[in-house]
């Protein structure tokens, strides 16, 4: 069963709640509405293997198009919010997006965007209109609410962050397969055991992979999404207890910024609804998941994937106290850790981590260069995702950095991973990035910013508490040599920390 299973059975049944205002949409509009864009679209030309873009803050409309895609054969690409409009039409255009779907909210970024989208020609905007879009709910009203005489499955088409680089559209084949099949395949791999019964809070942007993949999975199985507009530490504690949340998906961040909560307010409220909750996005600090695995119980479970697919690992909390700071183990894929000539290196080395698939199970959207670069050099099914690790002799896989944000300094790798998972332990710091620094002698000097915690000022005297907290903690070589504050972290809702915009302006001026 998937959506329109949902709509027959339950029409009445919420399909998503808006945390903030406590707005529904039921499984019967969520199927009508999805319905209506998919014959807007059909009858506008998009046909199967054909794009659409949605460009949307966490709103109640948002899976409307997501599902239409879904349901109509189409590649469905959702835009980060937060991107100014020239990088928003760049990934417009990139993937050939023959429909954009924004928001009034949106307006001021969709009304510059215009102009930069001339081969998008459908143009609709959520809750109002400004000149050169049309209104979304006019589209819908005057389309049938019946589904497509042929539906085909659907797939995303995402881009991954830009954190350091142009933006890459991540393409895979569409499934030769109807929405029912489609679903019914997604859903024999049903490791978080969702149920029409699930309530799953999604407190990230829906724009990103996991979010968009978890609520789709969610509402296929015919649960229940509270949905939040942003997130807030003390009101996603709030939210479990008040909707009896059963399932619920994290970064890294937003297990400091909850487990940085007074005591009194962590022990407010009733979390035992809490069956499962997931986390992924950045490897998580070893003491960190520790005090929330002792806070929450063993509930929480960890994967590390791509959206490209290419393979993925899984540990629970039982396995994660017995292998602390470990991904898991290979759920789909062969891991394989290997050095820069692609020569596979023995246990406990570290080199670049890649996962053998029986084919390649993606390619770059009109990059065959960053295509080939994510392949390995003798094995093409072998793909990487840039990130930075190595196995123990059990097949447990431990991350540590991406490869990218390595520092070389006198000749030593450091991977600046290590010392963010220390630094933010200190209680008088919010958020912390580490990378290197030109250096005259060393090459690149170890630099930590710092985003103190509330309440704390960012004097000399904070700097150099932090740095005698990390020489005592870390080797000499990988302790920091400077600090700088920062008032906020450049980091995305996602957990995604935007380095390069801090290390670039220090290599640029040549800043020591």
């Amino acid at each position: 069963m998937y959506l329109p299973d949902h709509a027959r059975l339950t029409p009445d049944k919420p399909a998503m709640i808006s945390a903030d205002s406590g707005a529904v949409v039921t499984y019967g509009q969520l199927d009508q509405r999805s319905n209506r864009v998919a014959q807007f679209l059909h009858a506008r030309g998009l046909r199967r293997g054909d794009h659409i873009a949605v460009l949307m803050e966490n709103n109640l409309a948002f899976m409307d198009p997501v599902w239409a895609g879904f349901r109509s054969g189409l590649y469905v690409t959702t835009i980060n919010r937060y991107l100014p409009p020239d990088e928003a039409a760049y990934i417009v255009g990139d993937c050939g997006a023959k429909a954009l779907i924004t928001s009034y909210e949106k307006r001021e970024t969709a009304a510059a965007l215009a102009e930069l989208i001339p081969n998008c020609p459908i143009r609709l905007m959520v809750g109002g209109t400004i000149p050169g879009w049309e209104s979304y709910e006019d589209a819908l009203a005057g389309a049938s609410p019946e589904p497509l005489a042929q539906e085909w499955m659907g797939d995303s088409m995402l881009y991954s962050s830009g954190t350091t680089g142009r933006p890459k559209g991540i393409l895979r084949p569409l499934p030769e397969t109807t929405p029912a099949e489609g679903f019914a395949t997604r859903q024999a791999v049903n490791r978080y055991g969702l149920t029409p019964d699930s309530v799953y809070l999604s407190p990230a942007p829906l724009y990103h992979a996991a979010p968009l993949a978890y609520v789709l999975s969610v509402q296929s199985f015919g649960g229940t999404v509270v949905m939040m507009e942003r997130f807030d530490a003390e009101q996603a504690l709030a939210l479990i207890e008040k909707f009896h949340v059963t399932h619920s998906q994290w970064v890294p961040t937003m297990f400091v910024r909850m487990m940085k909560l007074p005591q009194e307010v962590r022990d407010r409220f009733d979390l035992s609804s809490h069956q499962v909750a997931i986390h992924a996005a950045a490897p998580c600090p070893v003491e960190v998941k520790r005090q929330m695995i002792e806070w929450w119980g063993p509930i929480l479970y960890e994967y590390y994937a791509g959206t490209e697919g290419s393979g993925s690992t899984f540990i629970t909390s039982e396995d994660w106290l017995e292998h602390p700071g470990s991904v898991g183990r290979a759920a789909l894929g062969v891991l394989h850790i290997c050095d820069e000539n692609g020569a596979e290196l023995p246990v406990g080395e570290t080199g670049l981590v890649y996962f053998e698939r029986e084919t390649a199970t993606f390619e770059y959207h009109n990059d065959p260069g960053k295509t080939a670069d994510a392949r390995h050099p003798q094995h093409p099914n072998w793909n990487a995702l840039g990130d930075v690790g190595y196995l123990d002799k059990d097949g447990y896989l431990y991350l540590t950095d991406r490869k990218a944000f390595m520092i070389i300094s006198g000749g030593v790798n450091i991977y600046p991973q290590a010392i963010e998972d220390l630094l933010v332990t200190h209680p008088k710091v919010a958020d912390v990035a580490v990378f290197g620094i030109p250096h005259p002698e060393m090459g690149e000097a170890v630099k930590a910013v710092i985003e103190p915690a509330p309440g704390h000022a960012p004097t000399d005297e904070l700097a150099q508490e932090l740095l005698a907290y990390a020489k005592e903690r870390l080797a000499h070589y990988m302790a920091p040599r400077s600090i700088d504050f920062i008032a906020e972290m450049p980091r995305l809702p996602t957990g995604k920390l935007y380095k390069r915009v801090l290390r670039d302006a220090y290599w640029t001026d040549r800043k020591i």
